[in-house]
């Protein structure tokens, strides 16, 4: 299967015409620079005179000739010929070619030109075969030669013009279209069938499957065997007949750590997970790959399948490990006009016990100088310890104490909280906790101390394409806290919710809508014996923006509020890119707070609008928006 390319010339002799007429130019520079030089030499008076230094007239000769000498060679001129008749064609044979991009340069070295054109020659013949053009022809011409002529030995100074000059042929269609054998669940693609146009990408892609349904079902050296492939000119037609050898069946054998981790080798066997004396199937060895990426512990992770099987007919995996700095100390910032200052510290040792566990401790600090309350202080400590219940389930403990001044309410609670964290698939997890949660707080009803036992239950969906930067897919968190009262409250029940679904229009999703939900309700307490930070409010970021931060509450007459038993929100944006970096955001927040447990309409509506501006920084954007109040209250 040869593409029939223009036939190549016999070696051409060097062109000593060409190189002679250079150094002749030369020749001619240097006989007016001196006869230029001549006009002073020739009075020895006016030398004397006007030239202090012979030294001097020296270098100006010499930086002359040297600019002389230097003088650039003429830009290559390439013109691309497109006989194929179809504009998509050429485009994409323009595209792949290296003398196009050779061509745009100033000045492009002889060498760089002709391997450019002599490798366009393959690339011009693999999008043609891709087409499903076998009897192509194609010709570079460099200054009238053929450049698969050319020998790199005998280069002329520079080349002025490039004529590229693709000819497709006839279009070819499958004749022949086998794969074998391949398992009873193997669907080969409809682009890989007889009369369909032969591309040689739907021949890769029936190799792909054929080959990955048998490392599927256990058969990990999966390979081609043999295949024929013929191109039948007379009838414009491609036979392929491809044997694939399936190999025997393989279970998993044993990991093979390699690498100075400080990871002890079975705890890396135990979060991995991998299933020894089962059937081998890829998908498990992305599991475990993905399982000791997610412990954070380690920089680099490479599993890759052993070269030969083992006894029994087992398949040992080789695990390249290289750690992550052991400790890590970061900081954060952020500033709203509204809610003021944040500013964020933690310290963390990634591989505590040996076994990749990690311990935070955090310290927070919110509203300073803003105008939502006091300033809010938090510092906590946190261990996670990965796969103790199996290599998809986490234990983590969780010791917090928090000062809360807000608008309507202060609180000092202290909490404990120990749970597991269970990974389904890459977007869906839950979490079990049990705590203990003990704390003072004032609020309108006055100020109670109380304790209860927690045991919060959570569920997250994140099916976005992207997390910080999503332009489709959905997001949801589910979170239900039944909570039991030992003093100074009723027991019942904390649900929240919160929905997000992307859309993307245009090219490159340059026109995103997004819409967020948020559901919040208390059950079994009234407002008065309900712990105070367990009821909501609505205003500000992460609610209604445009609204004075938690300036939506159940008013009780006299200027006195306390958070609501019910909360609804509903958020609307449209985003537009401006540019690669920048972008504009249009928004709309609406907000819902009720007395009662489930909205039922009796509470109180506002909302707010604004714009914002979006700039990528390639890792997430960074946004500033601008809102105002549209219905409510907004003192």
């Amino acid at each position: 299967m040869v593409l029939n390319a223009t036939e190549k010339s016999s070696r051409a002799r060097p062109d000593f015409g060409r190189k002679s007429t250079f150094r002749n130019i030369v020749r001619l520079r240097l006989l007016v620079l001196r006869s230029s030089l001549g006009l002073v030499f020739a009075d020895q008076t006016v030398f004397t005179k006007k030239v202090p230094s012979l030294r001097i007239l020296t270098s100006i000769y010499v930086l002359l000739l040297s600019f002389a000498l230097a003088t650039p060679a003429s830009a290559l001129e390439v013109v691309f010929i497109g006989s194929t008749g179809s504009e998509d064609l050429d485009l994409e044979l323009r595209e792949a070619s290296q003398l196009v991009t050779i061509g745009k340069r100033a000045n492009p070295v002889p060498l760089d030109t002709v391997s450019a054109a002599q490798t366009d020659y393959r690339a011009f013949t693999a999008v043609l075969y891709d087409r499903g053009y076998f009897g192509g022809t194609i010709s570079i011409l460099l200054d009238g030669r053929e450049a698969a002529s050319i020998s790199p030995l005998e280069l002329p100074a520079n080349f002025k013009r490039g004529v590229i000059t693709v000819s497709q042929g006839p279009q070819f269609r499958f004749g022949q279209a086998e794969v074998r054998p391949t398992v009873a669940e193997t669907v080969l693609p409809d682009s890989f069938k007889p009369g369909q146009i032969a591309r040689t990408g739907a021949i890769r892609e029936a190799v792909e499957v054929a080959i990955s349904d048998w490392r599927g079902s256990g058969h990990a050296k999966a390979a081609i065997a043999s295949q024929d492939i013929t191109a039948v000119h007379p009838k414009s037609q491609l036979n392929v007949a491809v044997a694939v050898s399936p190999g025997p069946k393989l279970t998993f054998g044993e990991l093979i750590v390699s690498g100075n981790s400080a990871v002890r080798k079975e705890r890396i066997r135990e979060i991995t997970g991998l299933p020894t004396g089962k059937v081998f199937h890829p998908e498990e060895v992305e599991k475990a790959a993905k399982r000791l990426r997610r412990t954070g512990t380690f920089r680099a992770v490479a599993l890759s399948e052993a070269e030969e099987t083992g006894m029994g007919n087992t398949l040992d995996i080789n695990a390249q490990i290289v750690d992550q700095p052991l400790r890590r100390l970061g900081y954060g910032g952020e500033l709203s006009s509204l809610e003021g200052l944040a500013v964020s510290a933690f310290w963390l040792h990634r591989n505590l016990l040996g076994g990749a566990e990690r311990l935070r401790f955090e310290a927070e600090a919110q509203g300073i100088g803003g105008e939502s309350g006091g300033i809010d202080v938090r510092l906590s400590a946190r261990f996670d310890r990965p796969a103790t219940f199996g290599q998809d389930t986490d234990f983590f403990a969780l010791a917090e104490l928090e000062h809360l001044d807000e608008v309507s309410f202060s609180t000092d609670k202290f909490l404990l909280e120990a749970g597991i964290k269970r990974y389904v698939t890459q977007e869906r997890e839950y979490t079990l906790a049990f705590g203990l949660q003990t704390a003072r707080s004032t609020d309108a009803f006055g100020t109670k101390n109380y304790t209860i036992l927690t045991m919060p239950i959570s569920a997250t969906f994140d099916y976005r394409n992207d997390r910080l930067d999503a332009t489709s897919g959905y997001y949801a968190f589910v979170d239900l806290t039944p909570f039991v009262g030992i003093n100074g409250v009723e027991s019942g029940m904390r649900s929240e919710l919160d929905a997000r679904y992307y859309r993307g229009f245009g090219e490159n999703d340059g026109l995103v809508f997004a819409l967020r939900g948020q559901l919040g309700s208390v059950i079994g307490p009234s407002l008065a014996n309900a712990p105070s930070d367990f009821l909501f409010y609505s205003g500000g970021g992460g609610t209604v923006r445009g609204q004075p931060y938690q300036s939506l509450a159940v008013d009780l007459g006299g200027g006195n509020a306390v958070g609501g038993r019910s909360f609804l929100g509903v958020s609307a944006e449209m985003r537009l890119k401006t540019s690669k970096k920048f972008g504009l955001v249009g928004f709309y927040d609406t907000g819902y707070i009720g007395a009662e447990a489930f909205p039922d309409g009796s509470g109180e509506w506002h909302s707010g609008a604004g714009v914002g501006v979006r700039y990528d920084t390639g890792i997430g954007p960074i946004r500033l928006d601008l809102a105002v109040p549209v219905v409510g209250d907004s003192t």
